[in-house]
């Protein structure tokens, strides 16, 4: 019965991604490469008729990982059954701990690190194609793509693997970013989010400088851009010309995620962030005196070796004195390989996320607060989806899965998805806004 199981699946290949849209795009240029090869390729397939099954995992956190294994066990259990073929993993958990995954998951076929796309292409049967390069198959609605600008870090913060996993940091070319772009508005595309590991270092390595406000503004002069959006910024030697050129050019989001990671100077000493509060509080300052209007989403960790009751108390003022408009908490994981792993885990994971629940509570009143005073402004909302009886959107202020929506009563009003439109909100609840669109 197996054999019969197998013979009836013709050549496919699926496409499984965990983790972070660093991930996401890098499955989506496999995908690309996969059908520019003529291979039948599909991506998180609804149809279980593959019979390749490729898992591009995340090894940042434990959660992360143990949801990557499951995942990888679940395929493995398929193969056993018959129902597909061959499975390979890529990705950060493969890149991490491909030797021991091999002794304890041997019925994988082959692993594969974040840097062997024509490795892994070559055992799918594809070549690597070089014209392809800047061509990138969707797996989001298409209004909207990832743009990463660079791969791997060179931060030494001692809570990270992403160095481990992804290697030191390299720029992509402006000429090739601004290509990519150029196709992906052909496809559709209205907003770009440009993403990395570290989006401030953008250019040192090409142009021993940085160089993220030239990129900025060469992707703003791209038609059919309508909004830009950065993530992922590093605050320490944050390239001040960006926010002149965010404040200037009217499709760049007045947005920025900047990951500040605490709020006590001594536990970022110990976080190796090269900073102090003092400095992130006046750089705060600073991007909203320049770029007035400007929504600021930041991320801490909670329980980081060194934390006691006093600096997460200091941490907790600081998002107050700040009142950040975006805000999420990752509760500290002790990783292997890092340099906090040879400092002592002491606070115990149940007081970590109950110093995480008390952020997010803080948090959550000041987002409450702050929406409070949209309620009778319009903004220009993009529509993402519809969903439960509503369209949902976002304004230029939130980017997808992480930040507030915007959300239509779908029975009163017909929209489209993927089409931008002026919105007044008439309601606001902690992380959610309703609005009603301007008649046309």
């Amino acid at each position: 019965m197996k054999t019969k199981a197998k013979n009836t699946k013709k050549h496919k290949v699926n496409i499984v991604t965990l983790g972070c849209s660093k991930n996401l795009v890098d499955s989506e240029v496999l995908l690309t490469q996969l059908r520019g090869n003529n291979v039948d390729a599909t991506h998180e397939a609804e149809n279980d008729d593959a019979n390749v099954v490729v898992i591009n995992t995340c090894g940042f956190i434990d959660n992360a990982k143990q949801e990557s294994i499951d995942t990888i066990l679940r395929y493995v259990d398929a193969k056993g059954e018959g129902l597909v073929e061959k499975v390979y993993v890529t990705g950060c958990l493969s890149q991490r701990y491909a030797g021991e995954l091999e002794k304890e998951i041997p019925e994988v076929d082959s692993w594969f690190g974040t840097r062997d796309l024509p490795r892994l292409l070559k055992t799918l049967k594809a070549d690597y194609k070089h014209e392809l390069v800047g061509e990138r198959l969707l797996t989001t609605h298409n209004h909207y793509a990832y743009l990463k600008i660079s791969e791997g870090c060179d931060r030494p913060c001692s809570f990270c693997a992403i160095p481990l996993m992804r290697g030191g940091h390299t720029s992509r070319p402006i000429e090739e970013l601004v290509k990519e772009a150029n196709h992906l508005v052909k496809g559709g595309t209205k907003e770009l989010l440009l993403i990395a590991q570290d989006s401030t270092y953008y250019g040192l390595d090409l142009y021993k400088k940085r160089n993220l406000a030239e990129l900025l503004n060469r992707l703003a002069d791209v038609q059919g851009v309508e909004w830009i959006r950065l993530h992922y910024a590093f605050p320490t030697g944050f390239p001040l010309d960006v926010l002149d050129v965010m404040r200037e050019r009217p499709n760049i989001c007045k947005y920025l995620d900047i990951p500040l990671q605490h709020g006590s100077t001594e536990v970022l000493k110990q976080m190796r962030r090269g900073t102090t509060r003092q400095k992130q509080e006046e750089l705060i300052h600073t991007i909203r005196e320049k770029v007035p209007g400007i929504a600021i989403r930041t991320t801490f960790i909670a329980g980081h070796p060194g934390e006691g009751r006093a600096e997460f108390e200091e941490m907790l003022d600081f998002a107050e004195r700040m009142r950040f408009e975006r805000l999420g908490v990752f509760t500290y994981s002790h990783e292997e390989n890092t340099h906090a792993y040879s400092m002592q885990d002491s606070v115990p994971d149940e007081e970590k996320q109950q110093r995480a629940d008390e952020l997010m509570e803080l948090q959550e009143s000041i987002s409450a607060e702050l929406n409070q005073e949209k309620i009778g402004k319009t903004f220009k909302v993009l529509i993402d989806k519809k969903e439960s009886g509503y369209y949902v959107g976002r304004t230029e202020h939130d980017s997808p899965e992480v930040d507030n929506e915007v959300l239509i009563d779908a029975s009163q009003h017909y929209l489209r998805v993927g089409d931008f439109a002026d919105v007044t909100i008439t309601d606001a609840s902690e992380f959610d806004l309703y609005g009603e669109p301007m008649a046309q």
